[in-house]
Order: C-alpha cells, then sequence, then structure tokens
C-alpha cells in the first residue's frame, strides 16, 4: 500500500523530537514491508529567521523538503491568523498542503489512501483533501485534539463532521475512543490502536554507570520527568511535593514557556538545589536518563497514550503517573509502577511512598514493556487499510 502521511506533528531538521511519536509509529509501519509512504507536515509560516524571534524564527528555518529514516518529508507553510486562527487553521492547512499532495502525485506517486494524525486540525484538513484527490482517509486521535480542544463550539463541530466523513479513525487507546462516542461518533469507525516503544532504542543499562554519565549524586533517590514545560505537564506539582521528599531529587527533561516559572517555584520552596531542568534531551540521549533514575513521574493533566511511561519502564525504571485518559491502560500491573490516587502534591508523596515500600526488580518492569512492542500495532494499521481498500474496490 502506498500512503500519504498527514501531520503538522512530525520531527524536522529544526526540532527532532517534534512529533516523534508519528514518526515512530510511521517507521515501523514501512518496515512491516507492506507499506510505502510519503511524509507532508506543515509548519506555521513566519516571514523571519533567527533565535530573536523565538519558537516562530527556528520553524521559520524548516526545509521545505527533508529526508528522514529514509522517508521523504516535505514542510509546506500555512497560515495561523492569531486570536481567529484556531477556527481558520483547517482551511489554510489544507490550502497550503496541496500543492504541495499535488506535486507528489506528479512525480508518480499516486497514494492509496491518506493517515492523518492528531483530529484538529490536522484530521479535519486531511479530511478535505481527501475529498479534493478523491483519496480515503484515517485520522489518529492522540490525546488533546479529543479530550480539550472540542469544548470550543466551532472545532468540536468540524471534529463531528469529519470524523462523520472519515473513512476510519483510530484512537491511540480505548479512553479516548469511549470519549469520541461520548462526542457522538459511531463507536464502529473507531479502532483503538495503542503506541508501542522502541525496545531496542530504550534498553536497561548498567544503572551505577548511567547515574555517573548524567551526574547523579551517589545514595539520592532521583525523580525523572520527560515532557514540554507547560502547564498540562504539571511539572510544578512535583516541585511543589519535594519540600515533603527531603531525600528526593528531581531531573526535568523538556523544553517550553514555563521554564521560568518552574524556576522561580523552585527558589520559593527552598528546592532549587534538588532540581535541575535539563532542557532539551535528544531521544539519542534519554535512555541513560531513564536508567540513572529510580522513578519515572508524569504528573500531566491530560494524556492520550504516554509514550514516556513505556520507555522508562522498558529501560527498567518503574513510575508514578496520574490517573487520568490512557494511562492506566498503560501503567496496569504492579511492576509498571503506581498510579497517584489524586493529581496533587500529597497524591504524588502517597503514591511515591507506595513505589518504594514495594520496589519492583527493575527486571520485572522491562518485561512487563516487552508487551508493548509495536508488531501489533502496526499490523492492526495494516488490516485497517486493506479493509479500507477492499470496501473501495467494492
Amino acid at each position: 500500500m502506498k500512503l500519504l502521511t498527514f501531520s503538522t506533528l512530525y520531527p524536522n531538521a529544526e526540532q527532532p523530537n517534534h512529533g516523534i511519536f508519528v514518526e515512530t509509529r510511521l517507521r515501523y509501519l514501512v518496515a512491516s514491508g507492506k507499506v510505502t509512504s510519503r511524509v507532508v507536515a506543515p509548519v506555521p509560516w513566519f516571514p523571519l529567521k533567527g533565535e530573536r524571534f523565538g519558537h516562530y524564527g527556528t520553524l521559520a528555518k524548516v526545509p521545505r523538503r527533508e529526508t528522514r529514516n529514509g522517508l521523504q518529508v516535505s514542510h509546506p507553510r500555512y497560515l495561523v491568523v492569531p486570536k481567529v486562527g484556531m477556527n481558520y487553521t483547517p482551511w489554510t492547512l489544507a490550502r497550503a498542503a496541496r500543492k504541495d499532495i499535488g506535486r507528489i502525485l506528479d512525480e508518480g506517486y499516486d497514494f492509496d489512501a491518506i493517515d492523518a494524525h492528531y483530529f484538529y486540525p490536522d484530521g479535519v484538513a486531511a479530511v478535505m483533501l481527501g475529498k479534493y484527490f478523491n483519496k480515503p482517509v484515517v485520522v489518529t486521535a492522540r490525546g488533546t485534539d479529543i479530550n480539550l480542544i472540542p469544548r470550543f463550539e466551532r472545532p468540536r463541530r468540524l471534529i463531528l463532521e469529519a470524523a462523520r466523513e472519515a473513512d476510519g479513525i483510530i484512537t491511540v487507546c480505548k479512553a479516548l475512543k469511549d470519549e469520541m462516542v461520548q462526542l457522538g461518533v459511531a463507536p464502529d469507525n473507531i479502532t483503538p490502536l495503542r503506541n508501542g516503544v522502541d525496545l531496542e532504542r530504550f534498553q536497561p543499562i548498567d544503572r551505577t554507570a548511567a547515574r555517573a554519565a548524567v551526574g547523579l549524586v551517589p545514595g539520592r533517590f532521583t525523580l525523572l520527568s520527560v515532557g514540554l514545560l507547560d502547564p498540562r505537564k504539571a511539572h510544578d506539582l512535583i516541585i511543589r511535593a519535594l519540600p515533603r521528599l527531603p531525600d528526593v531529587d528531581l531531573l526535568i527533561a523538556g523544553i517550553g514557556p514555563e521554564r521560568k516559572n518552574l524556576e522561580q517555584l523552585a527558589r520559593e520552596l527552598g528546592v532549587q538545589d534538588r532540581v535541575t531542568l535539563l532542557g532539551a534531551v535528544p531521544q539519542t540521549e534519554l535512555k541513560n536518563y531513564y536508567n540513572a533514575a529510580d522513578a519515572l513521574v508524569l504528573a500531566s493533566s491530560r494524556e492520550g497514550w504516554a509514550n514516556v511511561l513505556l520507555e522508562a519502564m522498558a529501560c527498567g525504571t518503574p513510575v508514578v503517573a496520574s490517573n487520568v485518559w490512557g494511562t492506566p491502560e498503560v501503567v496496569a500491573a504492579p511492576e509498571a509502577g503506581v498510579l497517584m490516587p489524586e493529581r496533587t502534591p500529597d497524591g504524588l508523596v502517597r503514591a511515591l511512598g507506595q513505589l518504594r515500600a514495594d520496589y519492583p526488580e527493575h527486571t520485572a518492569t522491562r518485561r512487563y514493556a516487552e508487551n508493548f512492542g509495536w508488531q501489533p500495532t502496526t499490523q492492526g494499521q495494516i488490516d485497517l487499510f486493506q479493509s479500507i481498500m477492499a470496501r473501495k474496490a467494492a
């Protein structure tokens, strides 16, 4: 099968970790030998390059075309209109991608279907493009696109229209399927296919050597939090718990607008010497931090399927996580870790105490993660696309 993968959530030369989960799933799908794909990953238009322009200056430097992991990727520019962009971005996104997709067809790559990721605005735009090019569309829902954005009236209406017209819908956890059904989407058209974990990239290494490599203090129980520094990820909740955890240190890997606020909070609570903000950590180096930490903490208010949980477990490191959305489907056994009884600093302290009182063997945590390889998800995608092709042929 020939697919066209379409998403604004896709890595590029300037943002190598952006949407890495979309690229990873696609890499495994292509590695099956049954699928090929070209990628159209639009980025917002901005006229000026350079660090002085912050995030948008970085986006301006993204190449128009590149090759990543053997896949050809194009990055057309789409317009984001300040203040009203949320309501109009599906149209600007579809319009920007149309020329690149036309070029791909002219080059002889007559794809069978559009494989879109993230329902709004990407999935809505993909359905528009499917109509224009007369191609079936499958949209993957990943989290905030379903558990937050539909709170806004116009996006909700557009999501429901796109869901009715899409040829197939994938959700990365059962909880997101349940939420879509509650919104009014037909359950028969929704297929839950969880994300997997790269068991070769993320695996146990000598933990003493890993701790030394990242400069951890010997004998200190160390927590790791990984994710964008924004309120939804709730790194601040972990910092607020530290005054009640005097023998615990915290590493935070990620970049984002909350960095200064997190640094200030650590100073106000007198725990600044126990909090280290690592900045951006490439995926190739994350394995060292997962192995060095005693536990990964994920305190998010919303998650579809949090890949960092399985990445840590694959390295043998148990987790403490908020009990939200798809997370209970990931943390489903004692060897995996513990869910917080409530998403508060007190809830974190209690969950961490439970984990430390009955700390699992690292080998058991790794064995648990081995149940979450990519093969079932890859086969599920192949089966879904094949069934859609068969329906279209009939």
